[in-house]
C-alpha cells in the first residue's frame, strides 16, 4: 500500500514537472516573439527607412531588388549604397562601414529583422505579384528610423489573409505604396484583382501544404 502511494506521488510529480517545463518553454517562446515584434533591430549602418523611403521616396525595389522574382526580398549590395554615397556625404562617420565594405569587397553584415521558423515556407514574389502590399506584413516602414517587426507572424496572422485574400489585395502598381488606403469598394475591387492576378481560392490558400512543405 505504501509503495503504491509512493508510485502515485512520483507519477503525478513527474507529470507536474513536465507541465511546468512546458509552461516555461512556451512562455519563453511567447516573450521572445513579443520582443522580436516590438524591439527595433540595430544595424551596422544607421540606415533610416523613414528618411530614404519616406523622405526621399525611394521605392522598396531600389534596395530590395529581388522582391518581385525571388522568395527572398534580398539586401542591397554595397554598390547600391555607393551609387549615391560616392557623391552624397562620402565622408560621413555613419558611412564608415559602407566605405570599408566598398574598399575591401566584404559585404555588410546586416541583422535580420524577420526570422520565420524553418517549417514555414514564404515566398516574397508570390505575394508581391498577387497584389499584396509590403505594408500588410512589414507595416509603415517608411516611418521607421530603425526597422522592427510590427506584427507577430503567428499562424492566425497568415490565415486571416489566406482565408479572405480579397480584403487585402491592391493594384500591383500600389504594392510598394506604404500610404495606400483600401477603398470603400474593396470587396468588389478585391474580387476583380483576385481574378486578374489568378489568386488561388481561400480553400487552397489555407491548405497546410501551402505554407508547410
Amino acid at each position: 500500500m505504501r509503495r503504491n502511494r509512493w508510485v502515485k506521488r512520483a507519477f503525478w510529480g513527474g507529470v507536474a514537472g513536465v507541465f511546468a517545463l512546458l509552461l516555461v518553454v512556451f512562455s519563453g517562446v511567447g516573450v521572445g516573439a513579443f520582443e522580436q515584434r516590438t524591439a527595433p533591430v540595430p544595424q551596422p549602418v544607421p540606415f533610416s527607412h523613414a528618411f530614404h523611403a519616406g523622405g526621399l521616396g525611394l521605392s522598396c525595389r531600389y534596395c530590395h531588388a529581388a522582391v518581385e522574382r525571388s522568395a527572398y526580398a534580398g539586401l542591397p549590395p554595397t554598390e547600391t549604397c555607393m551609387t549615391c554615397h560616392l557623391y552624397i556625404k562620402p565622408d560621413s562617420p555613419n558611412l564608415a562601414p559602407v566605405r570599408q565594405s566598398w574598399e575591401t569587397g566584404e559585404p555588410i553584415r546586416w541583422n535580420r529583422v524577420v526570422n520565420l521558423p524553418d517549417f514555414v515556407y514564404f515566398h516574397h514574389a508570390a505575394h508581391v505579384n498577387k497584389g499584396v502590399g509590403c505594408a500588410e506584413c512589414h507595416g509603415r516602414v517608411d516611418q521607421m528610423a530603425v526597422v522592427y517587426q510590427p506584427y507577430a507572424f503567428t499562424m492566425k496572422f497568415c490565415l486571416d489573409c489566406h482565408r479572405n485574400p480579397t480584403s487585402r489585395l491592391r493594384p500591383k502598381e500600389e504594392v510598394m505604396n506604404m500610404a495606400y488606403v483600401h477603398p470603400p469598394d474593396q470587396e468588389a475591387l478585391g474580387k476583380k484583382l483576385a481574378e486578374l492576378y489568378r489568386v488561388r481560392s481561400p480553400l487552397a490558400l489555407s491548405d497546410c501544404s501551402t505554407c508547410h512543405r
